[in-house]
């Protein structure tokens, strides 16, 4: 029913503004691009500097198709992780613009939530990204409309998270955090956390974000997603849930990003007790505590996202703009027993033609990326964890 009534909604919205005048007609052919990135890095976790520091890594590479042809347009990219040892998509979508008021797209395609693009300024994105909620690419159709000036709405419904690729895991073989099947846990009575198998997955999630431009190159805006955690050993789907709101402008040369976030993940193991950690994966990998507790995400928390940059224009040979930025973003969970997460990373990006140089120095606590033991931090935690960092430089030449 609920599907149903999104249908019906999303045809009136088209038949209501493909009154207006169509898009002007686009340039048909094709583009071919595509992306080659390197890391070097250094870290500094719980067992103090790694003997391997400083080291270099193949972050990745990527391939891009953009184009249209016959008004119909296409955007693909796939993407390849040698050091993660697996690939996948990262987006691949139709699209099709009924009027200057309308476009949809049906496939692989970013999910409207949160802040439009991305909440970071950084290379390692903010913790949102973590838990499936910045920058995700989920399969289903979406409709960008325009229903009056200075207003954006989007409408979106995915069937499920995208394909996976190959990989460790091949269920957490791709580019975005998902629910995924795994180990989770649950809080008893005595206030224990005790392990439990969980066979679930996303399903039927439906996305609006609305967005007012209400002054020369600022927005403020309010996301809603709601869906389906599915477990296949029961059979039965419990609802999922996470509602944003944001505010992103320039003042000068500065970018101000800020964002509030309330998620809720339910789900319920295979021996129907309700989880207070989920399983999530990507890149091949599932957060694992390497404990023989396991790490996932809590179910329910609330996220805080704050990040501000400074441009400056330069003309150095290639180099035409240096943008030094701090970002922060912090989980607080539900569970009392569980400890929060910090995300704190100081940085700048250096930009010559079409190579973009990151230089980050991240700081984490809880941070499931910055850790000996991959994975935890997202879960319960660890009390009063010290805060690991890794000195890192991306570089990628992008074309």
């Amino acid at each position: 029913m609920l599907f149903k009534r999104f249908v019906l909604l999303v045809t009136l919205s088209i038949f209501s503004f493909t009154a207006f005048s169509q898009a002007e007609s686009k340039k048909e052919g094709f583009k071919i691009g595509g992306a080659l990135r390197y890391n070097m890095l250094a870290t500094s976790y719980e067992s103090g500097g790694s003997k391997l520091n400083p080291k270099a890594t193949w972050d990745t590479w990527r391939l891009n198709v953009d184009g249209s042809m016959s008004g119909i347009d296409l955007s693909f990219e796939y993407r390849f992780y040698p050091t993660s040892d697996t690939h996948f998509i990262h987006h691949g979508y139709f699209g099709y613009a009924f009027s200057d008021n309308v476009y949809m797209n049906v496939g692989v395609s970013q999910v409207p939530f949160g802040l439009p693009g991305f909440a970071s300024h950084s290379w390692w994105f903010q913790i949102p990204y973590y838990l499936g909620l910045e920058d995700d690419y989920d399969m289903g159709v979406k409709f960008d409309l325009k229903p009056i000036d200075k207003l954006d709405l989007t409408l979106a419904y995915y069937r499920q998270p995208e394909p996976a690729g190959p990989g460790a895991d091949a269920s957490a073989g791709r580019y975005s955090y998902d629910v995924v099947p795994g180990q989770g846990a649950f809080v008893d009575s005595n206030g224990d956390i005790v392990l439990a198998d969980a066979a679930i997955q996303e399903l039927d999630q439906f996305n609006a974000r609305l967005v007012w431009h209400f002054a020369d190159n600022w927005n403020v805006g309010l996301s809603a997603q709601a869906g389906g955690i599915y477990n296949s050993s029961l059979d039965e789907t419990d609802l999922s849930t996470a509602f944003a709101a944001h505010l992103e402008g320039d003042f000068g040369r500065f970018n101000l990003k800020t964002e509030v976030i309330r998620y809720d993940y339910s789900g319920k193991s295979n021996s129907g007790h309700v989880l207070d950690v989920v399983q999530m994966g990507g890149y091949g990998y599932h957060y694992s505590g390497g404990d023989g507790y396991t790490g996932g995400v809590a179910a329910k928390a609330n996220v805080y996202v704050a990040g501000l940059a400074y441009t400056f224009p330069v003309s150095w040979g290639p180099i035409t703009s240096i943008q030094p930025y701090i970002d922060y973003s912090m989980v607080d969970k539900d569970v009392e027993i569980f400890h929060d997460t910090h995300f704190l990373i100081p940085g700048m990006l250096i930009t010559a033609g079409p190579l973009y140089t990151y230089i980050d120095y991240a700081l984490g606590k809880n941070q499931p990326w910055l850790t000996d033991s991959f994975g935890k931090g997202l879960g319960s935690g660890v009390e009063d964890p010290g805060w690991n960092s890794r000195f890192n430089i991306n570089l990628g030449y992008y074309f």
